[in-house]
């Protein structure tokens, strides 16, 4: 390793970072929860180590369904516009504090309605909290609606066609999401795809947090750009080769699947193996409250228990901007900003990959 560990640290800590894999409601802070709670009158813990045990899920979790109820509470608290725009404005100001210059925060509008708010004003209050958070301070900033497994697949199709009423203003994704062991069809909302692909929105899904590399497939009959997860894609030969050829990428989560009980633990994780494989994969937090990680973190694991060298890392994290959903003209200077400052720093370009043996 070129790098000393202090200072191979500081390197991480100084990267330019994109990341695509982001869910809202995971993502809370915790000054921020208590005090909704106390303004919403929630019934919630009201000390700030209470909070965060209610905040962050166990490490493990059983498995998927434990880690979605640590979800319960963070809905709970954002059922209205001000706080969907506060917490949306607030997750965009910590990931530019650590260095993320492209980020893409995806939320499911359709769990925000329990006190009444309206599905479009829901919508129109995250993209103002994005839309603010970016100006201030220069991160480019993405949306993606969520559709749920367990929701109405009439009730999706019109998710979908409301959330392309805002793609002019940073809604550019739309994804599925939610527990895939009850409702482990994906084409039962293949109406919503259709209406959002149509209105413009590019298509991502949650795949392959249960069900190993046969959900992976499953949600290709979508025909998405990207995966949300899919890890589980690596034990199938076939289906990497599928990957490859059509060029899916992968937005990867090693510690939430870890939490999740998905794997077993980060030097189990096959980040390493998919890169070298050819896969586009990019790397994620997924829940930065939830999960209890930073980007950062999730950068430093990839490099220590995953095994990934700073070359693969920094080529993972480069990748993101092609394959994010954001227009050319968007992405292409901050291409080349990236590109700037890593010409700096030719170890991160000159050294060769691990080859797969090291693996």
């Amino acid at each position: 390793m070129p790098f000393p560990p202090p200072a191979l640290r500081r390197l991480v800590a100084e990267m330019p970072k994109a990341e695509l894999h982001l869910h809202l409601d995971g993502s809370l802070r915790i000054d921020t929860a208590l005090e909704l709670a106390r303004s919403r009158g929630i019934e919630a813990p009201t000390s700030w180590a209470g909070m965060y045990e209610a905040l962050v899920a166990p490490m493990p979790c059983r498995d998927q369904a434990e880690l979605l109820r640590a979800f319960d509470l963070p809905i709970a608290l954002m059922q209205d516009a001000e706080a969907l725009e506060r917490i949306t404005a607030e997750l965009v100001e910590t990931k530019a504090a650590e260095g993320v210059r492209y980020v893409e925060i995806r939320w499911a509008p359709r769990l925000h309605l329990e006190r009444g708010l309206a599905l479009a004003d829901g919508i129109a209050a995250v993209v103002a909290g994005a839309r603010a958070a970016a100006g201030r301070t220069g991160t480019i900033t993405r949306l993606i609606c969520t559709a749920m497994r367990s929701h109405d697949p009439g009730d999706n199709v019109v998710l979908a066609e409301t959330a392309a009423r805002f793609r002019d203003t940073g809604l550019s994704g739309f994804d599925l999401a939610g527990p895939e062991a009850a409702f482990p069809d994906p084409l039962l909302h293949r109406r919503a795809f259709e209406a959002a692909r149509a209105g413009g929105l590019r298509i991502t899904v949650h795949a392959g947090e249960w069900g190993g590399a046969a959900q992976v497939r499953r949600a290709l009959a979508l025909e998405p750009e990207r995966i949300a997860h899919g890890a589980a894609a690596a034990d199938d030969e076939a289906l990497v080769a599928e990957l490859c050829e059509r060029r899916i990428a992968l937005d990867l989560c090693p510690s939430s699947n870890v939490q999740a009980g998905i794997v077993s633990s980060l030097a189990a994780f096959p980040l390493a193996r998919l890169h070298r494989a050819g896969v586009p994969v990019t790397l994620s937090t997924d829940d930065t409250t939830v999960s209890d990680i930073s980007l950062t973190q999730e950068y430093l694991n990839a490099l220590g228990p995953i095994g990934l060298t700073p070359p693969e890392l920094w080529a993972i994290d480069r990748l993101a901007l092609d394959v994010a959903f954001a227009d050319e003209r968007t992405l292409r200077p901050l291409r080349a900003a990236f590109d700037r400052w890593a010409a700096g720093i030719p170890e991160l370009t000159d050294q060769p990959a691990a080859s797969p043996s090291s693996t």
